[in-house]
């Protein structure tokens, strides 16, 4: 069964992250291994301003699926944009630390075990889905987005201009893809997350992602299909 495809600043900083009590994340995520250079939300800008609401309500301890739910009288559009660059944000430095430990040797193919295989597919040099190395995805897929977030016309960070009428579909696409990380991360790097004692973040990172996503049906439920087992053990 193959995977299916999916054809200003904007950022926030890692060092704001929420962790679970007791865990070090300057022991696991050194920040000289981010895969990308973080982006970050201008201070005083109305996005920023829901960023930092966002932080607070994971900082309180609330339980992750309220804190994902649109605060009253917010935008939808700039809601998902915050938390698209966040997601983006934390997934990126998530793989990143296990870069190294997946390589074209390693992972010849982007996959998710051996049912499903991610191929990429762009409008510039992969105008057909191709089949490619897990880290040569990887890296494709995070100047997409990267390209996406700084796009105005995508991604509008001036005070009045509106999102594309297509925004939302643009975000489905982007979170699509970033599930797929998530899905080789867990199948083909478990291991890596163990012994770096990252588990318990990661967890909490998909946790988060997954109510957000659901919330707002923003990812097809075929795309949650390869993690379904974990999901409905650590979700529900």
């Amino acid at each position: 069964v193959k995977g299916l495809l999916c054809v200003g600043s904007w950022g926030v900083g890692m060092d704001e992250m929420t962790f679970s009590r007791g865990y070090q994340p300057q022991q696991v995520f050194a920040k000289d291994k981010t895969f990308r250079p973080r982006k970050r939300f201008e201070p005083g800008t109305q996005r920023f301003e829901l960023y930092k609401k966002a932080q607070a309500s994971l900082k309180s301890g609330l339980d992750l699926r309220s804190v994902v739910r649109l605060p009253p009288g917010e935008n939808i559009d700039d809601w998902i944009a915050v938390h698209v660059v966040d997601f983006f944000n934390r997934i990126n430095l998530i793989y990143g630390t296990m870069a190294e430990r997946c390589s074209e040797t390693s992972c010849p193919v982007m996959a998710g075990g051996p049912r499903y295989e991610y191929r990429w597919q762009d409008e510039r040099q992969y105008r057909r889905p191709a089949k490619l190395s897990a880290p040569r995805y990887m890296a494709l897929l995070m100047d997409w987005i990267e390209g996406l977030i700084n796009d105005e016309e995508v991604f509008p960070t001036r005070v009045g201009v509106p999102f594309p009428r297509n925004f939302q579909q643009v975000c489905t696409k982007i979170l699509t893809r970033l599930f797929r990380v998530f899905v080789h991360v867990y199948i083909h790097h478990f291991d890596s997350i163990l012994s770096m004692g990252a588990e318990a973040h990661v967890n909490t990172c998909y946790k988060h992602f997954y109510y957000f996503i659901r919330e707002f049906s923003l990812v097809d439920q075929r795309e949650l299909e390869p993690l379904r087992e974990m999901t409905e053990r650590i979700c529900h």
